[in-house]
């Protein structure tokens, strides 16, 4: 009957297994490294940007966190055995280049090579987002990011209301309502950041109100302002992503020159009637507002939901897509919908998805952001950011 130690033995035999320099200059080059110790191990310290899988989950979790079976993987845990049985496992699953790393983290760490303590979430934390945490594509690591996430909400009306809510109710840290509107009756219909009780309140002051009750994790910061070309670039400067809740022309282009020439990406959402679309507009990595509609149509084809209406729920759906969307792209999850526009129309609850090519003619880019003159454009009603 065989032994450990002949198990141990087998395994090596039939693995790569590396040193510690050989595993330095892979990830140098670009490997995954993967850690396979217990949770309690990983908490006290591991490489940078290890994915952590602990050894008894690995069969289960390998395959939907590394999906790509020809990328590289160094693989370590405290001492190099339970890395030699996981790589032999990765090998088996069909994994092209798996390392064990020889000595684990413990020689990693006493050879005084770079490690870092992993983010940890308190507690309360810890439950309130247990859902997340479940998710290996989110887990402690991508709760933390939402939780330094900093959001722009350009609104607090029907789009900006379910975003909002629902980006608060994922941990996104810092969100940054503008608005300069009183809550009225009429909002209530589709705007659920606010009530009854609040009608003639600030809309913003509602908002952080909401929101705060909601998840006192999130530092909720008003600009009771309307945005202008005095004011946008130091009210969107350091902001990660920006929510585009505005209904006209003028507030969109303000948005669009100035978050292309910081580089923001802008994730949007508009809607009309029954229908409705959403798009990314990530200046450093695809079109922009302006290669989708280059010049603003004139006023009188352009109602606002005001003068055309809008059915309750719609923004609610909408809305809650840019959510989706802005975390995305925080998490650097999926593929968001950049260089793509997707668009619903409730009476036939149909979705559909356009592609959107960069114009060649707009010269408002991230190329050529330091010509970009943030201004507003002439002719055209004044923004307003209520739908």
């Amino acid at each position: 009957m065989a032994t450990f130690r002949d198990l141990l033995t087998a395994a090596k035999s039939e693995i790569t297994e590396i040193s510690t320099d050989t595993a330095a200059q892979h990830i140098a080059d670009g490997y995954t490294v993967l850690d396979v110790r217990e949770p309690d191990e990983y908490q006290e310290g591991a490489l940078a940007g290890a994915i952590h899988i602990p050894r008894g989950h690995l069969e289960a979790q390998i395959e939907s966190r590394i999906p790509d079976k020809t990328t590289p993987v160094v693989v370590y845990c405290a001492g190099g055995v339970r890395s030699a049985f996981a790589a032999k496992t990765m090998n088996e699953l069909g994994y092209d280049v798996v390392e064990s790393m020889d000595g684990g983290f413990g020689r990693w760490k006493d050879e005084g090579r770079p490690w870092k303590a992993p983010v940890s979430l308190n507690p309360e934390q810890m439950n309130r987002y247990k859902r997340h945490l479940l998710l290996p594509e989110v887990g402690v690591e991508g709760q933390a990011k939402l939780l330094d996430a900093k959001v722009l909400m350009l609104g607090a009306g029907g789009l900006g209301s379910p975003a909002a809510m629902y980006l608060a109710a994922a941990g996104v840290g810092t969100i940054g309502i503008v608005d300069m509107d009183d809550v009225d009756a009429s909002n209530l219909q589709r705007q659920i950041l606010h009530n009854v009780d609040r009608i003639g309140h600030r809309k913003v002051d509602s908002a952080k109100q909401t929101l705060t009750m909601l998840n006192p994790d999130v530092n909720v910061v008003t600009y009771d302002t309307r945005l202008d070309a005095t004011n946008i670039m130091d009210i969107i400067e350091g902001y990660d992503v920006i929510v585009d809740g505005a209904d006209n022309f003028p507030s969109r282009y303000l948005l669009n020159d100035a978050s292309v020439k910081l580089g923001i990406p802008v994730v949007h959402g508009s809607i009309f009637r029954f229908e409705g679309m959403v798009s990314v507009f990530h200046p450093k990595a695809g079109p922009t507002y302006r290669d989708m509609v280059p010049e603003p149509p004139p006023a009188e084809l352009a109602p606002s939901c005001a003068e055309a209406g809008v059915l309750g729920v719609l923004p609610g759906i909408v809305g809650s897509i840019q959510a989706l969307e802005t975390i995305k792209v925080i998490l650097d999850l999926g593929d968001p919908l950049i260089g793509r526009i997707l668009s619903v129309d409730t009476t036939e609850m149909e979705f559909r998805v356009f592609n959107l090519k960069a114009d060649p003619s707009n010269e408002v880019t991230w190329d050529n952001r330091d010509r970009i003159i943030v201004q507003e454009l002439e002719g055209l009603c004044a923004p307003g950011l209520a739908h």
